[in-house]
């Protein structure tokens, strides 16, 4: 059971990471927030550092949809599944 807490704070973190990184990028893309203020900028990066590795795997398959990326939606949809359905399903709470 400690496992299973510790595997859903985890993702919990990961989908609040995920949720400000999307967030950001419509802000971005909507021109509130603006990358050469050094804040936005590091707090982009990092946040772009973090995910990358997630995404990446994610956009190999994907066809390119060049100005709209879908990987962090896919990648987002998959998050809630395993904390939704794969993790309660293996630790046998469903």
């Amino acid at each position: 059971m400690v496992i299973y807490q510790l595997l859903q704070l985890v993702l919990g973190v990961v989908y609040w990471i995920m949720i400000i990184h999307i967030i950001m990028s419509w802000l971005i893309s909507f021109q509130v927030l603006n990358t050469h203020q050094p804040l936005v900028s590091q707090l982009w990066t990092g946040l772009n550092k973090l995910l990358e590795p997630i995404y990446r795997p994610i956009r190999r398959f994907m066809p390119d949809t060049h100005p709209l990326d879908l990987a962090p939606l896919v990648a987002f949809v998959i998050l809630i599944a395993i904390r939704s359905i794969i993790l309660p399903a293996v630790f046998g709470l469903r």
